[in-house]
Formats: structure tokens, C-alpha cells, sequence
């Protein structure tokens, strides 16, 4: 009996996971300079042909891409955003939340950091799903009796991802093993929290300070 070629069953969206994957390796790796489609078909063991036909410019695959990652983020910090609905500020387990971050941010550190520059230097970035989830739920947080008044949301989102996304530098140029990458992810968590719930000064003893906020806050107020 004459032996027949098993023919390859195709798999679209596996084989655009695995193009958005390698792309996303090579951001990381590379950075934005490091990605053309014909070496993230290389990476991706695909050919060219297929590569463009899952996106047409490299431009696209980056666009892509940079979606790709704020999808896992947003899946590893708040779950399933299919089914996440509208969550009360009151319900948000805050140290849980702080916490998957941080673990996130140290498992994926480069790619995170791409992620946050690509999307702050966008012309919006409220359209990239985990920055409006994360800036979006501190504002709300901001309006609530829970919130200290004052809070610029925008401006603390970006301290905050800024911060867990580069940590891990040092994380990693510090830290011997995995276990001490850990407890140095907890660390961080842990200031996060401490300087959210207390802050780091004591304003009766920078009384300066304490008014140059009260009368910033207030011209703020007063212009809006």
C-alpha cells in the first residue's frame, strides 16, 4: 500500500499567537529597532508569506503585539476582562491586586517596560485595555471617601507602573536565585502598599511643603 504525506492541518489563531509571542520576544530582546516581520517569522518558524498574511506591516505586527501584552497583563493583574464586569472600588482586594503586578512585572520585566513606553507615548492611551482598567480604577478609587483628597491618578498610575516595571533591573543584578528575586518582588510590593496607605512625611514636620500642596491643590481647583 502506497504511504500518503500527512497534511499539516492549519491553525490560524495558534499560528498568530505564535507570530505575537516571537514578536514580542524580540521587543523584549531588541527592542523596537530588533522587529521586522521576516525575523519574527524566523523566530516564529513560519515563513514570510504567512507572517503577512497574519499582518500586513511591520507596523501592524507591532501595534499587535503591544496589544497582545497589555491582554496578559491585564488577564495576570484583574482575570478574564470578558468577565470582569464593573467592579466596586470597595471590593478590590488592593494588596492581591499589588501583588499579581509585581510578580508579572518580574517574570516579564523587558516586555513590560516596551508596553508602558509604547502606550504613554501614544496619542491616547486610555485606548490600550490595561492602562484605562489601572488608571481607570485608581480614579475612581481618587473620588471615594477611601482616597486621601488630591490624588492625581494619571500621574500616580504612571509613578506606580513605572516603578514595578524597572525594580526588577535591580531585582535581578541583586538577587542570587529565584528565591531571592521573590522575597526582592514582595519587597517592592510591600513599599507600594506602605506608601500608598502612609505616604513617607510626616507633614507636621515639613510644614513648607505641606502648604506649597495646599495652595497647588487649590489653584488646581480653582482653574478647573
Amino acid at each position: 500500500m502506497e504511504a500518503r504525506t500527512r497534511r499539516r492541518v492549519r491553525d490560524p489563531i495558534a499560528t498568530r499567537e505564535t507570530i505575537l509571542e516571537a514578536a514580542s520576544n524580540l521587543l523584549a530582546k531588541d527592542g523596537l529597532e530588533g522587529v521586522s516581520l521576516s525575523a519574527v517569522a524566523h523566530l516564529a518558524a513560519v515563513n514570510r508569506g504567512t507572517a503577512y498574511q497574519h499582518f500586513e506591516t511591520r507596523e501592524k505586527l507591532i501595534e499587535a503585539t503591544i496589544e497582545w501584552v497589555s491582554d496578559k497583563l491585564f488577564r495576570a493583574v484583574f482575570g478574564d476582562p470578558e468577565t470582569i464586569g464593573d467592579r466596586r472600588v470597595e471590593e478590590v482586594d488592593t494588596a492581591a491586586l499589588t501583588d499579581r503586578l509585581c510578580d508579572f512585572a518580574m517574570e516579564n520585566p523587558e516586555i513590560c517596560r516596551v508596553w508602558l513606553q509604547q502606550v504613554l507615548a501614544s496619542p491616547d492611551p486610555s485606548q490600550d485595555p490595561f492602562w484605562r482598567e489601572y488608571a481607570g480604577s485608581l480614579q475612581r478609587f481618587a473620588d471615594t471617601k477611601l482616597a486621601m483628597p488630591g490624588i492625581d491618578a494619571e500621574v500616580f498610575s504612571v509613578m506606580n507602573l513605572a516603578g514595578v516595571f524597572f525594580w526588577p533591573i535591580f531585582a535581578r543584578a541583586h538577587a542570587a536565585n529565584e528565591e531571592e528575586r521573590n522575597a526582592l518582588t514582595k519587597r517592592f510590593s510591600h513599599e507600594i502598599l506602605r506608601l500608598s496607605m502612609y505616604g513617607s512625611m510626616n507633614a507636621a514636620r515639613f510644614p513648607e511643603v505641606a502648604a506649597r500642596l495646599e495652595a497647588e491643590e487649590e489653584a488646581a481647583s480653582s482653574s478647573n
